[in-house]
């Protein structure tokens, strides 16, 4: 359920399109994208754009109940990881709503990246930097 405005037409015809538990993942640049599910590629060049940045903007137009994450990332990546929740406690605030958080092994991440409307990939390098993102509603 979209929140503001936002540049990318892919994107904001996806968050425009979900329902409430619907799910997206947001990738670095290696994560294997299922063949069966949309792929919105924002890669350009290493680091460009960022897996923060992706999140950020996502976030501005997207209502979320719920992430999953990788039990790997914090402990592979635990400056990216601890930058990730900083951001999620700050969209609790904003939003004044509780954002659960799951942790699951990475093999069951790149499964359930199955179920995704789509798998936004970014140009991040870093290890694990993936998340799913499971939409709330506004009311």
């Amino acid at each position: 359920m979209k929140k503001n405005a936002l540049i990318n037409a892919d994107l904001s015809y996806l968050v425009a399109t979900l329902g409430h538990t619907n799910e997206i993942t947001i990738c670095d640049a290696g994560l294997p994208v299922p063949a069966s599910t949309q792929r919105i590629d924002l890669a350009l060049i290493p680091g460009v754009p960022t897996f923060i940045a992706t999140v950020t903007a996502i976030l501005g137009e997207m209502q979320i109940e719920g992430i999953v994450l990788a039990e790997e990332f914090a402990a592979v990546s635990p400056e990216l990881h601890s930058v990730l929740l900083d951001v999620i406690a700050n969209e609790e605030q904003l939003t004044n709503k509780k954002i659960a958080i799951t942790y699951i092994s990475h093999e069951a991440f790149k499964q359930r990246t199955e179920q995704s409307k789509a798998v936004v990939r970014t140009g991040e390098c870093t290890p694990y930097a993936n998340v799913i993102f499971q939409s709330g509603v506004v009311f």
